[in-house]
């Protein structure tokens, strides 16, 4: 089947670091809201996000090599999980252009965000595998069973966002995301609720696509019948470019297109959700289990980031009932050594 493309029409930013120039414009967001999902180009500074590109190549093996084989499914293991070693990969995880973007597609400030993912990500191109969790070439899913506890509610109150960006060109190693645009309330690829897939409603997982896809034919026949007819059949390939940005929702049927053979593609994996949303979990430690670490790493980040940052970590924002004179005190003497301002939140508390 030819691949359907999405992203050649997409908005760009002019190139200035102003926060009004580089807003989410409102094709973006009602294609978001709608749709579920939004391909932006140029959003962040390519000199940020060429630095975190090196940081990565410098530790993630070379394609063909042995040491790849270790790093052909999800994660990091742990080197670019927020706050991580990476300078870069924290300016952009904390970047006031993304945070304001997640903020304007969810209608809310950016004090009302809540980070629960961030993590760079490889794909190599090594061909196909036996392995039945393998990510080379994935069955069409969506997010939500491995970030709450629960079920997406309404499509008109989506409580998180989903990122990916991309530190390729497409036609540098391939490797698109493909997704399901919704095209209203009677979309026959988005029934309620969302069970058709492995992994969900007792259904084994598998990630492997003719795997799945196998798996489901054996196991839910009508459900494998219901995902070649609505779901493959209409995927639009996310035909990125270096620093391209791909919002999508926990409810958007999606999945990872194969990389080219000997290639490597590189993105930054991120997720925001909505203050006050405890069924949707964190995907990594807590960040104040990096608190221990002998760098420092995690109390630098909080004592110099923005009040607006500190909010998105879990951070009570000026005015918050947490705030007395005698927390105030507390909290500045343990991170008086860093250097953090708290006037704003005892302007706020007088």
């Amino acid at each position: 089947m030819p691949e359907k493309i999405m992203g050649k029409s997409a908005i760009n930013f002019a190139h200035s670091e102003a926060l009004e120039e580089r807003r989410l414009g409102s094709a973006h967001i009602a294609n978001w809201r709608d749709n579920g999902f939004a391909l932006v180009h140029d959003l962040l500074p390519d000199t940020l996000l060429q630095r975190l590109k090196e940081d990565a190549l410098g530790f993630y093996p070379a394609p063909g090599t042995e040491a790849a084989t270790h790093f052909n499914n999800f994660g990091s293991g742990q080197k670019f999980v927020f706050p991580a070693e990476s300078a870069a990969c924290n300016a952009v995880t904390l970047h006031p252009l993304l945070l304001q973007a997640v903020a304007d597609l969810l209608g809310v400030s950016t004090f009302e965000l809540r980070l629960t993912q961030s993590d760079l990500w490889p794909k190599y191109g090594n061909g196909d595998s036996d392995d039945a969790l393998d990510n080379t070439d994935q069955r069409i899913h969506c997010d939500y069973p491995n970030h709450s506890l629960v079920h997406p509610p309404a499509w008109e109150n989506p409580e998180a966002v989903e990122i990916i960006i991309y530190l390729n060109d497409y036609d540098e190693c391939e490797g698109a995301t493909a997704v399901v645009p919704r095209t209203g309330p009677d979309d026959p690829a988005y029934p309620w609720p969302i069970i058709q897939t492995p992994g969900v409603a007792g259904l084994d997982y598998v990630n492997d696509r003719d795997k799945a896809e196998a798996y489901m034919a054996e196991h839910n026949p009508d459900a494998a019948n219901f995902r070649q007819q609505h779901l493959y059949a209409r995927e639009l390939v996310a035909r990125y470019q270096f620093g391209s940005v791909l919002f999508y929702r926990h409810d958007t049927w999606h999945r990872g297109r194969p990389v080219k053979a000997q290639a490597l593609r590189l993105v930054h994996n991120l997720t925001f959700t909505k203050v006050g949303c405890d069924w949707l979990n964190v995907l990594h430690p807590g960040w104040s289990w990096s608190m221990y670490r002998r760098d420092k790493l995690m109390e630098k980040l909080v004592a110099e980031a923005t009040v607006e940052q500190r909010s998105v970590l879990g951070f009570p924002p000026p005015g918050h009932n947490y705030w007395t004179p005698q927390t105030l005190l507390a909290v500045e003497a343990r991170y008086h050594a860093f250097g953090i301002d708290m006037s704003p939140y005892r302007a706020a508390l007088s």
